[in-house]
């Protein structure tokens, strides 16, 4: 095989799992962990792939953690897409039914799906989902607001979270950077945590949007239990996965 055809199929690999590790690839292609290496390497020069320990990473599914929102929008675009698409049958039926929608990359793809002549109350903190929906739709737009944090764009603080504290909507859209068992639901600031915290007490139903790198990462701050979620719509899970989730009554839907 020459080099030229293994390293095209090295991206396959990695873009079919999420990342190629360097022993993995070595046994499947049946050459030495060197030779790996060095195709990694010429695959990162080239920016098609990401060298992290042990193997490399798409260069679109950038590492999980508190990056700036501009940095996220591209990271696994395709899975985001099809989970807000997924996220559409959610949207309240009542023409004047309410939702929020957290701040995240992947709400605020569902935020440019939502019908343009919907009828919607939709509360956000995020200043992008505000602007987007207020732009392009008929919905009645609440920017909940406090102080920005400029890395997310999203409101957070004291005053955030006591208007939230008094909301009760139909349905809470969510994100999150991490879920596991044990932590929950998690994002990397405490100030984000705390409004996250309150935005999932609102919500008469709970709908968390997570593409499948968020299962078994956690980060610093816990906002939820897996006990407060209602529906969890992701682009992969394992057997494993789901059963945790529908033991404690969450419905997953794969996008």
């Amino acid at each position: 095989m020459y080099a030229e055809e293994r390293r095209r199929l090295i991206v396959q690999l990695a873009r079919s799992d999420g990342r190629v590790q360097v022993s993995t690839a070595a046994a499947h292609f049946n050459v030495t962990p060197e030779t790996i290496r060095r195709d990694l390497e010429v695959l990162d020069r080239q920016g098609i792939l990401r060298r992290v320990h042990g193997g490399a990473m798409p260069s679109e599914f950038l590492p999980l953690g508190d990056l700036a929102v501009v940095d996220r929008e591209n990271s696994a675009a395709e899975q985001k897409e099809r989970i807000a698409h997924a996220a559409l049958a959610l949207l309240p039926s009542q023409p004047y039914g309410s939702i929020l929608l957290d701040a995240g990359t992947t709400t605020s793809r569902l935020a440019q799906l939502i019908p343009v002549d919907t009828r919607l109350t939709i509360f956000t903190n995020s200043l992008p989902i505000a602007a987007t929906l207020s732009a392009r739709t008929s919905a009645d737009v609440q920017l909940v607001g406090g102080h920005v944090r400029g890395i997310t764009q999203a409101c957070v603080g004291g005053q955030t979270a006591q208007r939230f504290a008094r909301l009760r909507v139909d349905v809470a859209f969510m994100g999150t950077n991490g879920i596991t068992g044990l932590h929950g639901l998690s994002t990397p600031d405490a100030e984000e945590a705390a409004v996250k915290e309150v935005m999932v007490r609102a919500g008469r139903q709970v709908v968390v949007l997570a593409d499948s790198r968020k299962f078994g990462s956690e980060t610093a701050s816990s906002f939820a239990t897996l006990d407060d979620i209602d529906v969890l719509i992701t682009d992969a899970v394992t057997e494993e996965q789901r059963t945790n989730c529908t033991e404690r009554g969450i419905e997953v839907v794969v996008a």
